[in-house]
């Protein structure tokens, strides 16, 4: 870090967010809205079916709320450039891909897995990119 160099954290003037980070946070909060709307469906289906384990559904169900909640922050915080948002969403999305490889080869659910898969894909390629990690980069 040399002399000229703003605090940690602190921008130049004239200099935002990279483009692939605002890609990254429109595709978590994409994420975030999808799992939203899972959930609701899902709780839809809580109510219409008939289950023996009522509190597995609600299990599963929490953890969809839990997941759209870390996205959505997650997002929020990449786009103020916080280096701790990329790990949670990074996290979420390598976890989404042997899901997504389940539900769709073993399970025969292409039209669930394969947005799930391009959207993990798209935003593990876009945090990792040369510009993504040079802004969300610590100095140690």
């Amino acid at each position: 870090m040399s002399v000229t160099d703003p605090p940690h954290g602190v921008q130049r003037p004239g200099s935002g967010v990279p483009e692939a980070l605002r890609w990254a946070v429109l595709v978590a909060m994409v994420e975030a809205v999808a799992l939203v709307a899972g959930a609701a469906l899902y709780l839809v289906l809580i109510f219409t079916r008939t289950s023996t384990q009522l509190w597995a559904a609600f299990t599963v169900l929490a953890f969809m709320l839990f997941g759209a909640a870390v996205l959505y922050f997650g997002a929020r915080g990449i786009a103020k450039l916080s280096p701790s948002a990329r790990t949670p969403v990074l996290l979420l999305n390598l976890l989404s891909l042997p899901v997504s490889f389940d539900l769709g080869f073993q399970a025969g659910r292409l039209g669930i897995a394969l947005p799930m898969l391009l959207a993990a894909v798209v935003e593990i390629g876009l945090l990792m990119s040369p510009s993504g990690r040079r802004a969300l980069d610590r100095e140690l």
